[in-house]
């Protein structure tokens, strides 16, 4: 019953940061409005928070390793909840701005370590996998959750309701946190060492692509290569490098991490193609959400059959039919009612992406959860953002559909390269 609880308060967190990235599309012209931002200028209330969650994970999750995961977590909340109203008290753009800063910083130091004290909470095997399938529905649901919820609160009581429903979540999960979660045990790999040169280029890095890709910047994008080269550089010298080789040289890991970004592209993308496709219809947000409720509830029971096939029959087997599925809910988006292709896609994601996150933490010791967590949160933030970009380019709805399959196929590619023995997931509770 504790294991629940813990599972129910990291869960909670989890929903938060994934409903923070959603829920503020509907809101955005009521925001412009009334704050009066400049045209074109209102779009950074939502990728301030994209751009600088993306970047920070990696950082958030080495942290947690470092300082101790429930301490970090804990920091994280704080911060979330402390940003989340300072953006509904904000009478100013860049105070807005800035605020959706801190939250999306709050919001990566706690989806990592949350991730991280979920594997060394639940033991390796059939326990930890089947509370990774309840991690991938909670964020499928998240994301409908945010698109739902949006529209309806924005109208009822304002867009300022949007952030101060954080405001009571986060001071339970602070209670609660206290409470259940375990006190930091000590190190078994030594004194702490942290590589603040690899740090910040890595985090500038990241910061820089996740920019660069949001708002489709040249500049930012070669700066980020040079930054990321400096920092493999960094790496290969550094006593206590900030990725320890260890961490990257597992096959599995490495294709575990290209499906979750797979999977961000094509559910980050396609729904984004479906949004913009229902407003030249005319389509109400409401009505949006509630069909794309049909991708959530499917993703679910994906997520959740997946990793029971995934103790039976290795990842390989899921990953392969998950990403089958994403190709072929596409499709189906082009010419089937969406509802039905949604279905399709929904059981797709939840089963890929279920088999990438067990894949892309195996192998890590515990003292490496946090890493591990934060590698695979970056590739599925970085596939998100990718997925947006390169799909919005697209102006053919039914051509964007096709490409979100042709991406899925490359990811069926990657996932028929992962070993067929059943996955039991390697980080040793601490």
């Amino acid at each position: 019953m504790h294991k629940t609880w813990t599972l129910v308060v990291l869960g909670t967190a989890f929903f938060v940061v994934v409903l923070d990235s959603t829920i503020v599309y509907v809101a955005l012209p009521s925001i412009a409005d009334e704050l009066a931002f400049a045209p074109g200028d209102v779009q950074w209330v939502l990728s301030a928070y994209l751009v600088t969650f993306g970047g920070l994970l990696l950082f958030g999750g080495r942290v947690a390793d470092l300082l101790g995961r429930r301490r970090v977590f804990l920091v994280g909340i704080a911060i979330f909840t402390v940003a989340s109203l300072v953006c509904a008290q904000a009478d100013e753009p860049v105070v807005l701005v800035a605020a959706r800063v801190l939250q999306g910083a709050g919001a990566a130091v706690m989806a990592p370590t949350a991730l991280s004290l979920l594997l060394t909470t639940f033991e390796p095997g059939p326990e930890r996998n089947r509370a990774l399938g309840v991690w991938g529905g909670i964020g499928g649901v998240g994301g409908t959750a945010g698109l739902l919820l949006g529209g309806p609160i924005t109208q009822l009581w304002g867009w300022q309701w949007i952030f101060l429903v954080n405001l009571p979540v986060g001071i339970l999960l602070l209670a609660a946190s206290r409470r259940l979660l375990p006190k930091d045990a000590a190190r078994s790999g030594g004194p702490r060492s942290f590589d603040l040169t690899g740090a910040v280029t890595v985090t500038s890095s990241l910061v820089l692509l996740v920019l660069a890709i949001t708002e489709a910047s040249w500049p930012a994008l070669v700066a980020a290569a040079l930054l990321m080269a400096v920092f493999v550089l960094v790496e290969r010298r550094a006593v206590a490098p900030l990725v320890p080789w260890r961490v990257v040289r597992s096959r599995r890991l490495v294709a575990g991490n290209i499906l979750l970004l797979v999977a961000g592209m094509c559910v980050d993308g396609v729904l984004l193609v479906l949004a913009l496709d229902a407003q030249e219809s005319d389509m109400s947000p409401v009505r949006f959400g509630l069909t794309t409720a049909a991708m959530t509830v499917a993703s679910v029971v994906g997520s959740f059959a997946g990793q029971a096939v995934v103790t039976r029959a290795g990842v390989r087997s899921v990953a392969v039919a998950g990403t089958a599925l994403l190709a072929v809910g596409s499709v189906a988006l082009t010419t089937l009612p969406p509802v039905v292709g949604l279905v399709v896609f929904g059981a797709g994601l939840g089963a890929a992406f279920v088999s990438a996150q067990i894949a892309a933490v195996s192998g890590a010791a515990a003292d490496d959860a946090g890493l591990a967590a934060g590698i695979a949160d970056t590739s599925f933030a970085v596939g998100g953002a990718l997925g947006v970009a390169v799909l919005s380019t697209i102006g053919d709805t039914r051509s964007a559909l096709i490409a979100a399959a042709g991406v899925a196929v490359l990811g069926l590619v990657v996932g028929t390269a992962l070993r067929t023995d059943r996955s039991t997931v390697s980080v040793e509770a601490s």
